[in-house]
Parts: C-alpha cells; structure tokens; sequence
C-alpha cells in the first residue's frame, strides 16, 4: 500500500469512525475507488491500526469521563460510576456473541461488496433521519437501554452501517437525551476495538511481516488526529439535532454505490 492512499483511508477511518456515515462502509468504498490489492493479513492489520488509532482519540476526547469512571468504579459501590460501567460492558454482550461465533461469516460481507454497503447506507440515513426528529428529554440510559444500544451495535458491524449513527439513534429514538447518548456510544466502543485488537494479536491473526511501516505510520496519525476533530465535531451536532444532514448524505452515497454495482 502507497503512503498517499494510506493517508486517505486514515482520513476516511477517523473521520467517519464518529461522524454516522459508516467507517466500515467507506473504507470499503474507499479501498474499492483506489484499487487496495492487499494480501488479506496486510490489509487487516491495517484496518486494525486505524481502529486502534481511533479508539486512542476517544480517549483522549473523554480522558476526564474515563479516569472519573475508573476512580468511582474502584470504590466498589453501586454509584453512578459502576451503574455506568456495568452498562457499558452490558451493551458489550450482542457484539461480542456475533464477533465469537459469527466472525467468518461477518468477514466474508467485507471485500467490495458495494451493493450490500449502499443498501446499509441508505438504512442508516432513515436512522438518522428518524433521531433528528426526536426530542431532547434528559433522560439517561438505563440497563434495558444499553443492550438495546448493543444490539444495534452488533448489527452495525454490517458494512454500510454507521456505528455511531445506529447507537445513537437507538439510543435517542428509546428516549434518552442527546448528549448522553452520544457519550454513551463514544464510550462503549472503546473496550470493544482493544479486546478485538487482543484477540488479533493473541491469535496470530495479523502479518506484520514485509509491512511498510511508514504507510501504516502514515494511516496511524491521519486516523488518529482526524479523529479528534470528528469526536468533537459530533458531540457539537448531536446537540445541535443535525443528523439530517448526514441522513442525506449517507442516501446520497448509498445510492451511487448501488448505482455503480448495478452498472458495472
């Protein structure tokens, strides 16, 4: 992989991590526009890296919320702290089952298939559209809340699927307040991306032999700060109730992208 291309896909991976228009289904448009001909294993250990990139810029967004859950958490009462993480690893559970025994079945939807991540795109657009009409009610997420969210979360592993965007419409269509969903669903992919990465690396899933290193550097740094500005741009939207925009923009896409499949 050339460096240029490796600095687009981390543009297009830590801007879209955040923003709901599907990181995974842009990717895969993305690699498909500049003719990514990988080996597999390179490829996934470059997908991996941009995820880790990522998830590194969720941390620092949310530095102060982490370090004040962690300290609640080991308190070791039920305060809102623990209540909070419990629910995180609660909406854990359907994406780890589907990650567990669903994985090659999973893997086999990504490698171009542009149909399936247009026709993705254009359900994430009703998402979003549907959220952006829901009203602020300040309320939190509750524990039926929060599985609900990890279901949506599991079924957004599909390619064309915003995560972001499916989390936190579920998250607003079930009532709960804006800004709280968005932490809510900033927060809860993060344990999910390092246990993946784990599982990787445990399981000598990825190659880093014959790895250009400066192009995987390259991705690393563009995901990583590009992801900062995302992070922080959505937390600004999602108050704002601007998620229309993206409703358009993902039908937009998904349109072209079934367009292109069904032409060619």
């Amino acid at each position: 992989m050339e460096t240029i291309d490796a600095i687009i896909l981390g543009a297009i991976q830590g801007l879209t991590e955040f923003l709901p228009v599907s990181s995974s289904g842009h990717l895969e448009i993305g690699k498909a526009i500049l003719g990514d001909h990988s080996v597999p294993e390179e490829s996934l250990l470059f997908t991996v890296v941009l995820h880790f990139a990522t998830a590194l810029s969720t941390i620092v967004i949310f530095r102060k919320d982490i370090l004040d859950l962690i300290k609640g958490a080991l308190k070791f009462e039920w305060n809102e702290d623990l209540q909070f993480v419990s629910k995180i690893v609660l909406s854990m559970i359907p994406a780890v089952f589907v990650g567990l025994f669903f994985e090659e079945q999973l893997e086999s939807l990504f490698g171009g298939n542009l149909l399936l991540v247009g026709a993705m795109l254009i359900v994430t657009a009703v998402l979003l559209f549907l959220a952006d009409k829901a009203k602020d009610t300040g309320k939190p997420v509750t524990f039926k809340n929060a599985f609900i969210i990890g279901v949506s979360q599991a079924i957004a592993m599909l390619p064309g699927i915003s995560r972001s965007g499916a989390t936190i419409s579920t998250s607003v269509l079930l009532g709960n307040d804006k800004t709280k969903a968005a932490r809510f669903s900033f927060l809860m992919v993060v344990p999910l991306i390092f246990g993946k990465i784990a599982k990787d690396i445990l399981g000598g899933e990825l190659n880093f032999d014959s790895t250009n290193i400066t192009a995987l550097s390259a991705g690393f740094i563009t995901a990583f700060i590009c992801g900062l500005f995302a992070c922080t741009w959505m937390i600004s939207l999602v108050k704002k109730s601007k998620l229309s925009y993206f409703a358009i923009y993902c039908a937009i896409v998904g349109c072209v992208a079934i367009g292109y499949t069904v032409l060619n």
